[in-house]
């Protein structure tokens, strides 16, 4: 019997919780939290109607940390499922450390004031968790999260190496809406609008980041269910993980699918600042503009009745072949679609691809599948059980080889 609480109530929270019921079992009593009770007490009601389960909802602050430890000595839960904002990492992390509690999240931590996010910052707790003898896991989405159980896996039992690595993001999805984000609208547009970055190293160096300009560099990809569609370069935190435990990686690379009109809108929305992450002074007060936008764009968890078409994520990896035939590539991925998500969970496919994860990662944990003291990712992890519970819940995988790297 496990008690579990989840903070935070988007769509990933509202598809995590209901899979966390499919699985009473596992999870024998659930709690969510929010800074708005209200969109909690939604969620329950979700999750009421269609599983039958009772999810017990409370109001929080998460960057409030003694509040938020006495909610915590309150429920007494094993595990700490963070589906909030990532500015709440930290919060939430000291608060699981007071409180002696493991933690999981699906985002790396982001200060406020810069958009930047790396783990190190997390890393840093590793110590006082291991001290704590308490887990924390990082990054169990679905990039981060799956992205990186793929790419392990294809280490353990396709490839001996792996020495380039393309991650590929597609949202062939159509939401009706002249301009919308799939996740939190402040979250997504500090990611895209950020410098891009991937990882090169050559032989006999040490490796390092090479930056380009934000959505400037693009390749045509043809995805499976969805059809050919712009991938443009961008950084994404896996990329940090990766490099670090796959050490004999050359190149490491992230690409994500957007449309012309999505392009567009941000083009203009950038032109004319308010995508700025500054304050500035409006009628007396302080206002961020990009928070601003955020609130007056339409809201992830309400797209997913209108959303219609796939995802399409997966990993293609090229290095030395484990059967020792010599250089091969293959390529690992999910396709998910929008209508199915919605009508197991009434949430639109990226959120569902984020929450199932979340699930699972909650599930390896709790179950003592997955185990240790400090602080963790995904691909410290065996990727077998992982996988295999992708199959059994919602994200089944494909795995090809390919005729040789990709040619971009």
């Amino acid at each position: 019997m496990s008690t579990v609480l989840v903070i935070g109530a988007g769509g990933v929270s509202s598809v995590c919780v209901h899979k966390m019921a499919q699985l009473g079992d596992i999870f024998t009593d659930i709690h969510l939290a929010s800074r708005t009770k209200s969109k909690c007490d939604a969620i329950a009601a979700g999750v009421k109607t269609r599983e039958g389960a009772d999810i017990n909802t409370y109001e929080i602050d998460a960057e409030e940390v003694p509040a938020l430890v006495n909610l915590i000595h309150q429920i007494k839960p094993s595990l700490v499922v963070n589906l909030a904002l990532p500015y709440q990492d930290l919060p939430i992390m000291d608060a699981c450390l007071e409180t002696g509690v493991h933690y999981l999240d699906t985002a790396n931590y982001e200060p406020k004031d810069e958009a930047k996010f790396e783990y190190h910052w997390q890393w840093a707790y590793h110590n006082r968790f291991k001290e704590a003898g308490i887990m924390a896991l990082l990054g169990s989405g679905f990039d981060p999260g799956v992205t990186s159980v793929f790419t392990m896996w294809l280490r353990k039992h396709k490839l001996k190496t792996i020495r380039q690595l393309d991650i590929l993001d597609c949202n062939g999805g159509d939401h009706g809406q002249a301009f919308a984000t799939n996740f939190n609208p402040e979250i997504n547009i500090r990611e895209v609008t950020a410098p891009a970055r991937h990882w090169e190293k050559k032989p006999g160096e040490n490796g390092g980041w090479v930056e380009t300009p934000a959505m400037q560099v693009k390749t045509e990809f043809d995805f499976e269910a969805v059809g050919p569609r712009n991938a443009y370069l961008m950084y994404h935190e896996e990329l940090e993980s990766l490099s670090k435990f796959i050490p004999e990686l050359e190149r490491a690379r992230f690409w994500m699918t957007f449309g012309d009109e999505y392009i567009k809108h941000l083009t203009v929305l950038q032109n004319v600042g308010m995508t700025g992450i500054e304050p500035i002074k409006y009628q007396g007060k302080e206002i961020i503009p990009l928070q601003f936008l955020a609130a007056v764009l339409p809201k992830p968890e309400t797209l997913g009745e209108s959303t219609t078409g796939n995802t399409n994520i997966g990993v293609i990896a090229t290095g030395e072949a484990l059967d020792g035939s010599g250089e091969k590539t293959f390529y690992i991925n999910n396709i998910c679609s929008h209508e199915a998500a919605y009508e197991e969970t009434g949430n639109q496919g990226v959120s569902y691809t984020t929450g199932v994860p979340a699930m699972i990662g909650s599930a390896m944990m709790l179950g003592g599948t997955w185990s240790g003291e400090g602080v963790f990712n995904m691909e410290q992890m065996n990727p077998d059980p992982f996988m295999e519970m992708l199959n059994l819940h919602g994200l089944p995988w494909n795995v090809k080889e390919l005729d040789g790297p990709v040619g971009f």
